[in-house]
């Protein structure tokens, strides 16, 4: 089998374990949890931040320069990504879990992340067809995005009458999309350099979406000085992350 597929898919699997995320608020108390879920949303947003634009965008400029077509799939990304939160924002449900109305909410919530997951698959995938080393730094800037939002995702799902168990599991099959998603990028063509040329900008755009407009504002809602200058320190350091995996390329 390609290496390329090998890599694509060991990576997606990691992704996809990511719906265990969950597992990881059993051992804390709910205030403990917030301080916690706070500094990984700041180090995922740097990470994000530091991927598209010290690698990603190099990446796809190094041949020809920052040409028209790169600034065209980086606005395409952006607006997908922009399109794709205005799904996910229309699907959820307010009413209170009742015995009428246990789980519709939670349901949807499951539908939107399907596709989302399946978008990252996509990315990862472009990523690779690029290099080795822009799949390996897009896969652990994916991760450091997913470890919050699948956190976030279970108390969805708990919130929406779900187990804890249960939450865990779907979190879990719903994650298995980035599969689906991966192995269809790859079928399509694994020598196809407009497609990787189209792929990686639009990942960062993706990138640069997420953590502009969902990560950061999450932010800004804690503006206690303390707080602050950790969420300041750990955004440099999901920086610095990816400019120190520069070394692997």
């Amino acid at each position: 089998m390609n290496l390329t597929w090998v890599y694509t898919i060991l990576s997606v699997v990691v992704v996809s374990l990511m719906g265990f995320a969950g597992v990881l608020t059993l051992p804390f108390k709910d205030a403990t949890l917030r301080k916690f879920l706070l500094f990984l949303v700041s180090f995922a947003a740097g990470a994000l931040f530091g991927d598209a634009f010290i690698h990603l965008l190099p990446q796809a400029a190094e041949k020809s320069g920052f040409t028209l077509f790169i600034s065209f799939s980086l606005l395409c990304g952006i607006l997908a990504f922009f399109v794709l939160e205005k799904v996910v924002c229309w699907r959820h449900c307010h009413i209170v879990p009742t015995d009428e109305h246990p789980h519709p909410f939670a349901i949807m919530n499951m539908v939107g992340d399907a596709f989302h997951n399946f978008v990252d698959g996509m990315i990862i995938a472009g990523s690779y067809l690029a290099s080795p080393a822009i799949g390996f730094t897009t896969t652990v800037a994916v991760v450091l995005h997913e470890i919050p939002q699948e956190i976030g995702d279970y108390g969805v799902l708990v919130h929406g009458g779900f187990s804890r168990g249960q939450a865990l599991l779907m979190s879990f099959l719903v994650q298995l999309t980035a599969i689906a998603g991966a192995v269809f990028i790859l079928a399509l063509s694994l020598k196809s350099e407009v497609l990787t040329g189209f792929l990686v900008p639009f990942t960062a755009g993706g990138f640069i979406y997420i953590a502009g407009s969902d990560l950061i504002p999450e932010l800004q809602k804690h503006t206690g000085i303390r707080g602050s200058i950790v969420q300041l320190i750990s955004l440099l350091l999901g920086m610095g992350l990816m400019l120190l995996l520069l070394a692997v390329e």
